[in-house]
């Protein structure tokens, strides 16, 4: 008997122990709560952190994060205004405003993911089509470059650089976070943030425009190139023109240092033949001989030619030996 009645009591403890285990629970810091009851949320949001009671066994909790999550959507291929096909990837910050509400509505962080999926992409979808793609890459505080700047560039080009923006993609960022929150709210979500991360062409354009600027950039090489022949051959023609100008001066300066050396031989040889004729016509004569000796040279003259003047008058006559 009295072992029946210990084992009944021990059962009793350990009841009220699983009671009392099961009545209280406990809540983090960054986390926020929900009292469920036979599968319905009852009461208010618990939100502070620490000890908090609930009936035993009837009642159940539903911990919610109250800190920022991440939503990071799929790469999407969507046109813009200007039917070019390109790839949009966006990010977004929310946080679970109303848990009551997010529990009723999307229960899990899983079903809230798919929901946005949903309005996100749908909101970016129809901005990205209703802009130009200029719109969508550059700000609206977008400043034309300087003119210098723009020289290398053709006037197709030019005109899309100095287009006006209207919408910059700050804008179309803002809009796409605001006309999500219109439609996010009934689920208790609070969408923080949008941001669109990457904007990049699909394949085909990618490949077009790469070939078109490879084709710009050649252009501008082959301006490069005839500029610099262009002025390779002024600079080739200005270098031959002031050397023909320094040969002409040099060949005019030794014209003229010739020309007035030979007027001093001219002078020097007519004061030698003013002082003494008869020495100025042996020495020329001499200068005859010598330079007169050629192999190549056949020379006939007769013995009573003057160029034999000066050996004959050196040779004495026989009659003088005798």
């Amino acid at each position: 008997m009295k072992r029946t009645s210990g084992i009944i009591g021990l059962v009793v403890i350990v009841i009220v122990l699983l009671m009392l285990v099961s009545a209280f629970y406990t809540l983090e810091e960054g986390q926020q709560a929900v009292i469920v009851q036979f599968g319905r949320p009852v009461g208010e949001t618990v939100t502070e952190a620490g000890l908090h009671f609930k009936i035993p066994f009837i009642q159940e909790v539903r911990r919610f994060e109250k800190r920022l999550l991440i939503w990071d959507d799929d790469p999407n291929q969507i046109p813009t205004k200007g039917r070019e096909f390109i790839w949009v990837d966006t990010t977004a910050r929310w946080r679970i405003a109303d848990a009551r509400k997010f529990l009723e509505s999307v229960a899990t962080e899983r079903g809230a993911q798919s929901r946005l999926d949903d309005i996100i992409d749908s909101v970016v979808r129809d901005q990205v089509s209703s802009s130009e793609l200029v719109e969508l890459v550059r700000s609206s505080t977008w400043e034309v470059p300087e003119k210098q700047a723009l020289e290398e560039v053709t006037e197709e080009r030019e005109k899309e650089i100095k287009k006006q923006i209207v919408r910059g993609r700050e804008e179309i960022t803002r809009t796409i976070l605001s006309e999500s929150r219109r439609i996010i709210p009934q689920y208790g979500i609070e969408l923080v943030d949008v941001r669109v991360k990457r904007l990049d062409y699909v394949e085909s354009v990618r490949e077009r425009v790469y070939a078109r600027m490879i084709s710009e950039r050649k252009r501008i090489a082959a301006q490069f190139r005839s500029e610099g022949e262009g002025r390779s051959a002024e600079i080739l023609g200005e270098m031959e023109k002031e050397l023909r100008r320094i040969r002409s001066n040099a060949y005019r300066r030794v014209q003229e240092i010739r020309g007035k050396a030979d007027a001093e031989a001219t002078g020097i040889y007519g004061q030698a033949y003013g002082r003494n004729p008869e020495f100025y016509a042996f020495l020329r004569t001499l200068e005859v001989y010598r330079e007169g000796s050629n192999e190549n040279t056949v020379a006939i003259l007769t013995t009573d030619s003057d160029f034999y003047k000066y050996l004959k008058e050196a040779t004495p006559p026989q009659h003088q030996n005798r």
